[in-house]
């Protein structure tokens, strides 16, 4: 199939900008990229999808999302407001991963899902917790993911503070999803997943770091997101989280650390001496007033840093955009942070990141890599070139203006129109069960 008639923006090491572009899908991977009229030429007689002039780029990669935590909009919980983070996870987060069931996580991740490709966002590392519902609960989301067509990888988040058989249930779950995970299509992986160093004991992660080292997993865990999850690790083991986590042998080069807000210098040279991941939520970070990590000074030594939306919408332009105002506002410097570098956490990072889970060539539209397009209704006002596009994305493109997702040459979304799930359906099924979810927390 021919993709005809798109502004197509390749990204990638060496991006292009081409104007009346075309490219070539066979199969899930793009074959060739160049105008419309040459590729007629080499290929003539090709089913063609017209693109309308529209802007054509890759999808966009979520590194870190929640989607069990669909069901907390619009919740009222009553009482008086959180007044720190832990009081957000105690009153919140804590009360609702409890009361979720296997239709409930289902229809949780199908909803974000609709909303992932609506957006633009064709790939998702997702981070779930259900304490009382665990074995088969990655299975669930699994059928969500396959139903929807993204690409996707999930993880059971450990954790100690609902007792041990939960505790072990979790371990379970990660390593039987991993293993199964290993023998799906290619648009489904899993890895090892931990809550945070302030829930686990040191038992636990030794049990979770052999487990995850003879499946030769990496671990996708929350790290030091807010100031107390530093003053925990102190009191209780008498150093710091990333030092704690580096001893017990969870973080390295296939380990992802969300957040990362509360790291000092020493926990930076860490970081990086390991190889670890780093996954930055911008919006979710600012929601819940834990601070502003210290992206800038992470890039500058060379640590890799993408970014996640931590269960927020799924629409990643946002994420870029509140990434870029972020530190600026943070540091009172407008210097800090430009578009390039946010463009880059999203794209190159991010693909990075994925890429320990999924061998293809992602955010990216050149030969050989996975067909996972977008098509933007935007008519760009001023010129559009590789040197500005950074600066169209953050001030102008926006998810609202994805038209067509395509995930492994897959169309999901044409013209606005889902083809592969019902989003009236989803949608309704989602308000009984939230109603019904509501009434146990």
């Amino acid at each position: 199939m021919l993709i005809v008639n798109g502004l197509i923006l390749t990204f990638g090491s060496t991006p292009r900008v081409i104007p009346n572009g075309a490219l070539r899908i066979e199969g899930p991977k793009i074959t060739a990229v160049s105008t419309t009229a040459e590729m007629r030429r080499l290929y003539p007689g090709e089913q063609e999808l017209d693109a309308g002039g529209r802007v054509v780029m890759p999808g966009l990669i979520c590194a870190h999302t929640h989607f069990y935590g669909l069901f907390s909009r619009g919740m009222a919980l009553g009482g008086e407001p959180a007044e720190s983070f832990s009081q957000i996870l105690e009153r919140l987060w804590w009360r609702l991963d409890k009361a979720l069931h296997r239709d409930d996580v289902k229809y949780s991740a199908l909803y974000c899902l609709v909303d992932a490709i609506r957006s633009g966002t064709t790939t998702l590392l997702d981070h779930h917790a259900s304490p009382y519902a665990i074995p088969g609960s990655l299975d669930a989301i699994a059928e969500a993911v396959t139903e929807g067509g993204v690409r996707a990888c999930l993880c059971y988040e450990v954790s100690d503070r609902d007792g041990p058989k939960r505790m072990k249930e979790g371990l379970e779950e990660n390593a039987r999803f991993i293993r199964r995970a290993g023998g799906e299509n290619g648009l489904l992986a899993g890895t090892f997943g931990l809550h945070a160093s302030l829930t686990l004991s040191d038992d636990t992660l030794a049990l979770a770091a052999a487990i995850g080292h003879e499946l030769g997993a990496g671990f996708h865990i929350h790290v030091a997101e807010a100031a107390a999850d530093q003053e925990q690790c102190l009191a209780d083991h008498g150093m710091r989280v990333v030092e704690r986590l580096t001893r017990r042998g969870i973080l390295g080069p296939k380990t992802i650390a969300a957040h990362c807000v509360h790291v000092n210098a020493h926990e930076l040279g860490l970081l990086r001496e390991t190889g670890t991941r780093v996954v930055h939520n911008p919006r979710s970070n600012m929601n819940n007033a834990v601070g502003a990590a210290d992206v800038p000074a992470m890039l500058a030594q060379g640590i890799e840093v993408g970014l996640g939306n931590d269960g927020f919408s799924n629409n990643m332009f946002s994420e870029i955009k509140t990434a870029f105002l972020l530190h600026k506002h943070a540091q009172a410097d407008p210097r800090v942070l430009g578009a390039d570098q946010a463009l880059e956490m999203a794209t190159r990072n991010n693909a990075r990141t994925a890429g320990l889970f999924f061998p293809e060539a992602l955010a990216e539209l050149t030969p050989g890599a996975s067909a996972d397009i977008i098509f933007l209704d935007y008519d760009p006002p001023t010129p559009l070139t590789v040197g500005n596009l950074p600066w169209h994305l953050v001030f102008g493109m926006d998810g609202a203006h994805v038209s067509t997702t395509i995930v492994a040459g897959k169309i999901l979304m044409h013209n606005r129109q889902l083809q592969t799930l019902d989003e009236q359906r989803i949608a309704a099924r989602a308000r009984e069960l939230a109603v019904q979810l509501w009434e146990r927390v």
